[in-house]
C-alpha cells in the first residue's frame, strides 16, 4: 500500500469529526501567524549593493547594506554665500577625482551652520550635472566608523568613483575608532582604494576635544608622543578647508539669496530687520540660522520651499 493511500485511510473526515475540522476562514489567521513566525526565524537575504542603482547611498553597517537615496537633501551651490574660496578648492579637487585624476581626502572644519555638509552635497550635484553618473556619494554615520574597512571592501570592487562622506566627525574619551580611520586613510597595507576619496566635516580642526588632548598630555609617560598620536589623524586629510562665522553683511546676503530664489517678497529693509532680529534671538549668524529664518518667513507668507 502506498503512503498516499495509507494517509487517505487514516485521515479523519469532516463528516466523522465535524468539531475537529474547522472551516477554511478560521484556519487562515492561524496559518498566516505561522507563516509570519517562520519568516522571522528565516535568515535575512543578503542585501544587494548595486552602485549603479543610484548616485547617492547611505551605509547601514548592521546589515552591510548601501541604501539608495533617490533625492538628496541639498542646497544649490550658488546659494552658499561667504565661502567662495573653499568652494572653489573643493570643487576643483572633486572634479579631478571624478575624472580619474589624483585627489586628496578633505577635512571641512570650523563654525557650526556655515555650510560644510551643504557644500559637500552641492559639489557632488554640480560634478554629476557636468558629467552625469561620474560620482557616487556614500554617507557613513559617525558611529559606524569602525565598519569602514568593510565598506571600503565593497566600494573597492565597484567600477564607479565614490565620494565617501562623514558628517560631524569627532572623537571623545575612550573612543579608539580613530585608529582604524587613520589606518584606512593612508597607513594600512591596502591603503585607500583608488576609486574612493573621503570628505569629512567637523567643528574641530584636530577632530579631538581639547580636554581629550590635555588628558593625554598629563597622563602619558611621553606627553608629546601621546598627543602626536591623536592629533596626527587630521594629517591624513590632504586638504583642510576652514569655515568661519559670517559677518552681518554675509548673513544678510545669504538671507536675500534665499528670499529671491523662493520668491519671498518683502521690502528689503523689513527683510534685513527681521533677519537681524532672528539672528539675535538665536545668538548667532550663520547659513543655518538664515535658512531657519527663511522657513519661518515662507510659512508666514504661505509659500512652499525646498528642504534646505
Amino acid at each position: 500500500m502506498t503512503l498516499r493511500r495509507r494517509a487517505l485511510r487514516v485521515a479523519p473526515s469532516k463528516d466523522r469529526f465535524p468539531s475537529a475540522m474547522p472551516d477554511a476562514p478560521f484556519l487562515e489567521p492561524l496559518l498566516q501567524r505561522i507563516a509570519d513566525a517562520l519568516d522571522r526565524l528565516a535568515p535575512r537575504a543578503a542585501p544587494s549593493n548595486d552602485l549603479d542603482a543610484a548616485d547617492a547611498f547611505v551605509w547601514h553597517a548592521e546589515r552591510g547594506w548601501l541604501e539608495p537615496v533617490p533625492n538628496v537633501n541639498r542646497v544649490d551651490l550658488d546659494l552658499l554665500q561667504g565661502i567662495d574660496r573653499v568652494r572653489d578648492i573643493l570643487l576643483e579637487n572633486t572634479r579631478r577625482f571624478a575624472r580619474g585624476l589624483p585627489a586628496n581626502n578633505v577635512l571641512l572644519w570650523g563654525a557650526r551652520g556655515m555650510g560644510k555638509s551643504a557644500l559637500v552635497k552641492a559639489t557632488h550635484a554640480v560634478v554629476n550635472a557636468d558629467a552625469p553618473r561620474s560620482l557616487v556619494l556614500v554617507e557613513i554615520h559617525r558611529e559606524d566608523i569602525p565598519t569602514l574597512p568593510r565598506l571600503l571592501a565593497l566600494l573597492r570592487v565597484g567600477r564607479r568613483r565614490c565620494l565617501l562622506f562623514c558628517d560631524d566627525l569627532s572623537f571623545d574619551h575612550q573612543d579608539t575608532s580613530y585608529k582604524s580611520l587613520k589606518a584606512v586613510l593612508e597607513g594600512g597595507i591596502e591603503g585607500r582604494p583608488s576609486n574612493v576619496v573621503l570628505y569629512a566635516t567637523s567643528n574641530r580642526r584636530h577632530l579631538l576635544s581639547r580636554d581629550m588632548i590635555e588628558n593625554e598630555r598629563s597622563t602619558a609617560i611621553n606627553p608629546a608622543e601621546a598627543v602626536e598620536e591623536k592629533v596626527s589623524l587630521s594629517d591624513r586629510f590632504g586638504l583642510w578647508l576652514g569655515f568661519h562665522a559670517c559677518d552681518q553683511q554675509t548673513y544678510h546676503a545669504i538671507v536675500r539669496g534665499y528670499a529671491e530664489r523662493y520668491g519671498l517678497v518683502l521690502p528689503l529693509e523689513q527683510l534685513r530687520a527681521e533677519a537681524s532680529e532672528w539672528a539675535i534671538t538665536r545668538g548667532a549668524r550663520s547659513g543655518r540660522v538664515a535658512w531657519q529664518y527663511i522657513q519661518d518667513l515662507a510659512g508666514r507668507l504661505g509659500k512652499q520651499i525646498g528642504n534646505g
